[in-house]
């Protein structure tokens, strides 16, 4: 009896600590599951991150820290051109120019939770608070844009050929496009006046630059470029609302209006000028031209030209970092995005970025040429 005893005794505690050692082992297999996932909107030096589409993919995500690309987001749609960042830095929403939608992506997961049809040819993506504003280009061509005075060769005297383009408007909360301003053909880059209560467009078909009561999508004013130079591009505000800018892509030159909106001077620039921005301070201006290779550097208030930085092939688009140190310029026909050290005016990196980058915002935002400082 005592051996039968000392036997169960011994089976018992033999099996308490196989189950012991079972519940610790299967605690120490959980513990990795229990850790989060680094969001993909936060780096782990300080979450800084700049987002840049590609024409020919989806959408890189550059560590700021690195300057490293660190992911890329599969946007499930082709053409991904203008993208902006909500302001918490939770979505973030690309134009794709296929199939005349927005996808709007979560920054922590990376994945795709919706997409919304906006009109034909997306093109520039602009959010102010809740909701998305998109530009489009229901009448563009397809190739490449053409030379000063010629005409595509598609192109005849039809009326049909400048269709009046819709600027989209997206509650981001709903998830659906709620209502549609009406601009000019060809919609190019989209603006918000410093007031927030209007929406300032440049429509590159027709050679205008209209302003928009932003609620109800009125036209307040139309300011014609042509006299000036053709095709206006870029659009921005400084940051005392006091001059918006607008660059003539076929004038070589940039607008400055006052807060009314009267053209008050030009500015010359090297060839075909796009993307344009101020510096937070509104102390500079920078130009981003395409064929001339550069990026241009202007005294904010006499307009004299400071400096010239040699950058690469197709560069539109370009962010300051959210510190200031650095400008972030997408070449799309360089595979590449250039890194401006901001005070030195000098190119300092490379980072690869294939298939054709177009655009570059950062969060936190920064102020560039597709979007602005809060």
């Amino acid at each position: 009896m005592l051996k039968s005893s000392f036997a169960r005794r011994t089976r018992t505690s033999l099996l308490l600590l196989a189950l012991v050692a079972s519940v610790t082992a299967c605690n120490k297999q959980e513990e990795p599951a229990t850790e989060a996932l680094a969001p993909v909107s936060e780096s782990a030096a300080g979450g800084a991150v700049a987002y840049v589409s590609t024409q020919d993919a989806g959408v890189n995500v550059i560590d700021l820290a690195t300057m490293e690309v660190t992911k890329q987001i599969d946007v499930k749609a082709q053409g991904p051109r203008g993208l902006a960042v909500s302001d918490d830095g939770k979505q973030l929403v690309v134009a794709t120019r296929e199939n005349g939608s927005i996808s709007v992506i979560d920054t922590a997961t990376g994945e795709v939770v919706k997409q919304i049809e906006v009109g034909k040819n997306p093109e520039f993506v602009r959010i102010n608070g809740n909701f998305a504003f998109v530009s489009s280009e229901p009448s563009a061509k397809a190739g490449p844009p053409p030379k000063p005075g010629e005409k595509h060769e598609e192109e005849d005297d039809d009326d049909d050929e400048k269709i009046p383009a819709k600027i989209a408007v997206v509650d981001l909360t709903k998830g659906e496009k709620i209502r549609e301003i009406t601009g000019g053909p060809e919609t190019e880059g989209l603006e918000f006046s410093a007031d927030g209560t209007q929406l300032v467009i440049t429509n590159e078909a027709d050679n205008t630059v209209t302003v928009h009561n932003i609620e109800t999508g009125a036209l307040v004013k139309t300011i014609a470029t042509h006299e000036y130079g053709d095709r206006p591009r870029g659009i921005k505000v400084s940051p005392d609302g006091n001059t918006y800018l607008a660059t003539l892509e076929f004038g070589n030159k940039f607008m400055v209006m006052d807060k009314d909106f009267n053209v008050v001077r030009t500015v010359d620039t090297a060839e075909t000028p796009y993307g344009i921005a101020y510096d937070s301070k509104g102390e500079r201006i920078f130009v981003a031209t395409n064929k001339a290779k550069l990026l241009q550097v202007f005294d904010a208030k006499t307009f004299e030209k400071l400096k010239e930085v040699p950058t690469g092939n197709r560069c539109w688009h370009f962010s300051f970092t959210p510190d200031n140190k650095n400008i972030l310029l997408a070449c799309g026909k360089s595979d590449a995005v250039f890194v401006i050290d901001a005070d030195k005016l000098e190119v300092t990196k490379q980072v690869e970025v294939k298939n054709m980058p177009w655009g570059v915002v950062t969060f936190p935002k920064a102020m560039g040429s597709l979007e602005r400082a809060k």
